[in-house]
Formats: structure tokens, C-alpha cells, sequence
């Protein structure tokens, strides 16, 4: 009655010491790299705070999180190795692991090398037209390779699942009919896509950019890979989809560089002096701070029965500059007409039959009324 008893008593152990034991050898190899992580970490942040870019921390920052979880991922497969038990629950999860690791520090070395370049890219110098365009280019660089990333890793992890795999390589046997409704389907989709990576290669609008179109004058804000958001001047925000910037005309004005010449329109009597006029533009214009020194014009550029139009031209480092330099040009020439020539205000002149400009006693009425 003793021995089956024994025997029992020794199963019970022998199933039961297994799990456990495996357990701890995988609990073990995860403490061991999460140690082994967290100490070269630290040595990389002290090392990267010792230097003056900051491109090193950005780095650092980024492939944090995805190494640490690589790191964990390596310790259990050198573990699965020596422990056989262990070697059959990895070899079940790793093909679906793998991807999921390699696409994140794929995702993570990608986006900490386009931060680190964005660095070098500053737009808030007066003249910014090749930092934007590096920026846009980096941008766009950064959405396609996520989704490409992305759609490869997700795919291989689902190719990881037997039964998934079974399914996609039916669909695939018989995707005729079906693969010519899904694409067009997604026609429109994959139109933005295109758009996208043929905007970042043909340039047609770049980051900051100030643009007009649908009526709407504004800066792009953003350039994602199916749409691009411009802020419009009074805070909104205008969603295009990306293939509209290549199939519609709109207007950049800031393709070439920021600087931008901007008018201010006077409707003055047709008597009204233009010397004046043009030595207290030249004066306010000159003594504005936003005026960039280049351009500062005069000239009549229509007349009518009862007006003339006077054109006031300056020049501007970027678009919100100068529309701040026309509104305080407008404002200041109105007031010095207001007080020093009102008489150069434009008229509404009313004619009688004969051409002369006396006025006529209304009709029904005689001269002594």
C-alpha cells in the first residue's frame, strides 16, 4: 500500500515541478534583461546629457521602450534554449512576438531619425523656405514608412496564426472578382496614398506654406499621407484630401520664398495730389518695423468719373507680417487724410441734363420755393 503511494506522491511532484520550474527560469531571464536594460540606459541618458545636441536624447528617448521589450524577448529565447519545456510555449508565441518586436523598433528608429533631422530644419528664421522643405520631405517620409511598417508587421503577425493563414491563402486562391471589387473600393484611398508619396517628391506645397484656396486663405499646417490640414487665418482648419493639391489650381505664396508684396487700395478725388500722398507713405512705411526694406510704390492705377485708385505697394519677410503692415498702413494714411487733406476723400458728383454741376429745384416746385 506504501509503494503506490510513493509513486503517486513522486507524480504529483514531477507534473507539478515542471510548470514551476519553468516559471522561474522565464521569470528569472526577464528580471536578468530588465536589469541588464535598465543599467545601459541609464549610462546612455548620463551620456547623452554630457553632449550639447540634442539629437543623441532624442534617440535615447525613443528606442527606450521597444529595446526594453527586446531585450525581454532575447532573454526568453536564450532561456527557451536550455529549458525544453519552456522551448515548446516559446516556439508557439515567437513567430507572433517577433514581428510584433522587430516592427516596433522598427517604428521607434524611424521616427527618433526624422525628430533628430527636424532639429536641424528651423522655420522661424526670416528666410525658412529650405528648412520647410526639408521638414515636408521628412514628414512624408515618416508617414509612409509607419504605414508601410506597420501593414508588414501586422500582416506577418497575423500569417503567424494558423488559422488566419488557412484563411488568407483561400482568399488568395480565388481573389479574381473579389481583389477588382476591394480595389475599387478603395480607390480613393489609394489615390490620396499616391498623391501623397508624388507630393514629396514633386513639392507643390510645403510645410508653413501660405496658400489660397476654395476662397480660403491660410498656412499649411500639416501633411499627413491622405490629407493635408491648413489653418486658416481665423483659427479654422481646413481639411483637404492630398490628391487635391495635384489635380485643382490653387495659390502658393510662398513657393520660392517667404517674402511677399502686399497693396493697400485708396479711393481718392480725382483732384487729390499724389506727391503728398507718396512722401507720408514713404515716411509711415519706412518707420514701420514690420517693412522689410525692399519694396515701396505709389501709383495711380485706375480713374474714374469720380475717383481715382491709388495703389500703395510694400514688401513683407513672410504672410502674417505683412498683412499686419497693411492693416497699419490703411489705418495710418486714412487718419493723416482725415486731418490733413479731407478734401482729397473721393465725392459723389451729380450732373444735370446739361452737364453742369449746379443743382436743380426738384420737380413740382419753382425757383422761390
Amino acid at each position: 500500500m506504501k509503494e503506490p503511494m510513493t509513486d503517486l506522491i513522486q507524480r504529483s511532484i514531477g507534473v507539478l515541478g515542471d510548470p514551476l520550474q519553468t516559471l522561474i527560469v522565464a521569470a528569472v531571464a526577464v528580471i536578468l534583461a530588465l536589469v541588464l536594460h535598465a543599467g545601459l540606459f541609464f549610462l546612455l541618458r548620463r551620456i547623452a546629457r554630457r553632449t550639447d545636441e540634442s539629437a543623441d536624447d532624442i534617440v535615447v528617448r525613443h528606442l527606450h521602450r521597444p529595446t526594453r521589450l527586446a531585450f525581454v524577448v532575447l532573454a526568453l529565447m536564450m532561456a527557451a534554449r536550455e529549458v525544453p519545456e519552456l522551448r515548446e510555449v516559446w516556439a508557439d508565441i515567437a513567430s507572433f512576438v517577433l514581428p510584433a518586436v522587430v516592427g516596433w523598433m522598427a517604428l521607434a528608429i524611424v521616427r527618433a531619425l526624422v525628430e533628430a533631422a527636424k532639429l536641424k530644419a528651423d522655420i522661424s528664421v526670416a528666410d525658412n523656405l529650405k528648412a520647410r522643405r526639408k521638414r515636408t520631405k521628412l514628414t512624408m517620409f515618416n508617414r509612409i514608412a509607419t504605414f508601410i511598417i506597420v501593414f508588414v508587421t501586422v500582416g506577418l503577425m497575423l500569417l503567424a496564426i494558423p488559422g488566419v493563414r488557412d484563411i488568407g491563402l483561400t482568399l488568395v486562391a480565388s481573389a479574381g472578382l473579389a481583389g477588382l471589387a476591394v480595389g475599387a473600393a478603395a480607390q480613393p484611398a489609394l489615390k490620396s496614398l499616391i498623391a501623397g508619396v508624388q507630393m514629396a517628391l514633386t513639392e507643390p506645397i510645403n510645410i508653413d506654406d501660405a496658400v489660397v484656396l476654395e476662397g480660403e486663405w491660410g498656412w499649411i499646417e500639416d501633411i499627413r499621407t491622405t490629407y493635408v490640414v491648413v489653418k486658416i487665418w481665423d483659427e479654422r482648419r481646413l481639411v483637404v484630401p492630398t490628391s487635391y493639391f495635384l489635380e485643382k489650381p490653387f495659390q502658393n505664396w510662398t513657393k520660392q520664398t517667404a517674402n511677399l508684396l502686399g497693396t493697400v487700395f485708396l479711393h481718392l478725388d480725382p483732384k487729390a495730389k499724389i506727391g503728398p500722398i507718396r512722401e507720408e507713405f514713404f515716411r509711415q512705411v519706412e518707420a514701420n518695423e514690420r517693412w522689410d526694406g525692399r519694396v515701396k510704390v505709389v501709383q495711380v492705377t485706375e480713374t474714374t468719373r469720380d475717383s481715382k485708385e491709388v495703389r500703395l505697394l510694400m514688401s513683407a519677410k513672410n504672410s502674417p507680417t505683412l498683412f499686419d503692415l497693411r492693416c497699419d498702413i490703411r489705418e495710418g494714411m486714412m487718419e493723416w487724410l482725415a486731418d490733413n487733406r479731407p478734401e482729397d476723400f473721393a465725392q459723389l458728383r451729380l450732373m444735370n441734363d446739361a452737364g453742369l454741376g449746379s443743382q436743380q429745384p426738384a420737380p413740382g416746385r419753382n425757383a422761390a420755393d
